[in-house]
């Protein structure tokens, strides 16, 4: 391993090997100040986005509600327990989330820095230090997502496993991995390709030393078995399996899977210096890969780091949307594959690729600072916090308990203002755009008619439709729901109407 290679250098390049490790030195402690400045400035994000959605979920539950037969998502039920948690221990505010993302993004750079121990401790630090500048750069919309979640459960597997490899005495390293990546595929099935890559790569390890290879393998398919049929017993009792395995074979794998596609190279190209930090980061991975190569040091943890980048690719373009979040898997490969080489800078030969290293170490700190600089105030978020306040002071005090407000929107704030007014809906959709995708579709037009039998068994006080649908439209795309138009027009008026929504209100009351 990198820390044991004993390097016989001349006094000539002693002054080499002090001015890399003296560069090396400066490159993390730049990274280190970007990150308390990021951190710093982060403690103010609000509850944003994607997360709040996720909170109301997790609050209906605990009053009772089923998932699946009483909320609508395509989301699993891993995302609920653990915002379920954050809700119990830390409460729903902003501060709390806060808390629960600035732990989470710890617990993650800390097993990167194990992870990447073997290649040297300025591996370990570089490794550690640079995936918490890229969360922290992302900004608030980013904290506390499922794919930033997943990294933490990918990882551990992929370090577990590879503890296998190098001493093999115990199988107890491949059950705790197999539990790791169970947990993951709670909160996306898409960990199933890296559990079964995983459970391949210890059964070979297995083989390697003359140990039975069907036993390792079995024991990470085995323990990764654990977690998914824990949730789906919780499900079953609960009465949501049913509904939940028909959202996904007849809803979000035949149909939501294509919604919103986009060519994955030009959606990069809407990221925040998306582009600059992957090819950045691309070029430091294959340099040390090449390094690792000419020296030999191709070893299982390096080997792992590259079959995770592969997997890392499949996870954001099997997803297909293009949006920045789903990257996180790939960064978190890519991220210790970069840095696995910054402990060989005393090695008089290796100057260049030194050199090579530092610089894009530099860069990648410099675009970081940019793009967390620019995320850490933008507009967009602004207008949504504006916006789910207004929301909240038009809808608070005018509902009586026990009674409902329907929301048409997807992420610009409806439910977000529903959860902080404790409000529920009379429908299971969370959601609206189930109702203008692939309409001629037996699935959705029975989604469209158990909305209208909903709200007809419980008229809302207030329906609030949102300006902007997902992924195209405005409000004009009610008329593409003739009779969902004709049943607001006949019984509601609409009484406000705010900058990105309107307020519908009854007409008359029983």
């Amino acid at each position: 391993m990198a820390d044991n290679v004993l390097v016989r250098v001349s006094p000539s390049s002693a002054g080499e090997i002090g001015w890399a490790r003296a560069a090396a030195g400066l490159v993390l402690g730049g990274l280190s100040g970007l990150i308390l400045f990021l951190a710093w400035r982060s403690l103010g994000w609000p509850l944003i986005h994607d997360a709040p959605l996720m909170h109301y979920v997790a609050w209906r539950i605990g009053e009772g509600a089923v998932p699946y037969r009483d909320l609508f998502d395509m989301n699993f039920p891993g995302a609920y327990l653990l915002h379920a948690g954050v809700l119990a221990l830390l409460g729903s505010g902003d501060l709390g989330f806060r808390v629960f993302d600035l732990a989470w993004l710890g617990g993650t750079c800390a097993l990167l820095g194990a992870y990447a121990r073997p290649f040297g401790m300025g591996s370990a630090a570089a490794a550690a230090l640079l995936f918490a500048a890229y969360h922290l750069a992302g900004g608030a919309w980013r904290a506390g997502q499922r794919d930033f979640l997943l990294v933490l459960f990918l990882l551990g597997g992929a370090h577990l496993v590879a503890r296998y490899w190098e001493d093999g005495a115990s199988l107890r390293p491949l059950a705790l991995a197999g539990l790791a990546l169970g947990a993951g595929m709670t909160l996306k099935p898409h960990a199933g390709l890296w559990w079964l890559v995983l459970a391949a790569t210890a059964a070979e390890g297995a083989r390697r030393s003359a140990r039975p290879w069907w036993r390792a393998g079995a024991m990470v398919i085995g323990f990764g078995l654990l977690g998914p049929a824990a949730v789906a017993f919780w499900l079953w009792t609960a009465g949501g399996l049913a509904p939940f395995l028909d959202m996904l074979t007849r809803y979000a794998l035949p149909l939501y899977s294509g919604l919103g596609r986009a060519p994955l190279w030009q959606a990069l190209g809407g990221h925040p210096y998306g582009r600059d930090i992957l090819i950045l980061l691309g070029m430091l991975a294959a340099l040390s890969l090449w390094r690792a190569w000419a020296g030999r040091e191709l070893d299982i943890r390096r080997g792992l780091l590259l079959m995770g980048l592969g997997y890392g690719a499949v996870h954001y373009g099997i997803q297909g949307k293009g949006w920045e979040y789903h990257l996180y898997p790939l960064m978190g490969f890519a991220v210790p594959l970069a840095t696995s080489w910054v402990d060989h800078f005393q090695v008089q030969e290796r100057h260049r690729a030194s050199a090579a290293i530092l610089g894009g170490l530099v860069l990648l700190t410099v675009v970081l600072g940019l793009k967390g600089v620019e995320a850490a105030e933008p507009q967009w978020i602004a207008e949504k916090e504006r916006r789910v306040q207004s929301l909240v002071r038009d809808l608070a005090g005018r509902v009586e308990r026990g009674r409902t407000v329907q929301v048409l929107d997807t992420t610009e704030g409806g439910v977000h203002a529903l959860f902080l007014l404790r409000l529920s809906q009379p429908s299971r959709f969370l959601y609206d755009f189930h109702f203008f995708h692939d309409v001629e579709h037996p699935y959705v037009q029975t989604l469209r008619q158990e909305f209208l039998s909903a709200l007809g068994r419980r008229p809302p006080e207030f329906l609030v439709v949102f300006e902007r649908g997902w992924p195209r439209g405005g409000f004009e795309r009610l008329a593409a729901f003739p009779a969902l138009s004709a049943w607001i027009e006949e019984g509601y008026v609409l009484e406000r109407e705010r900058d990105g929504y309107r307020i519908y209100a009854r007409r008359s009351r029983p």
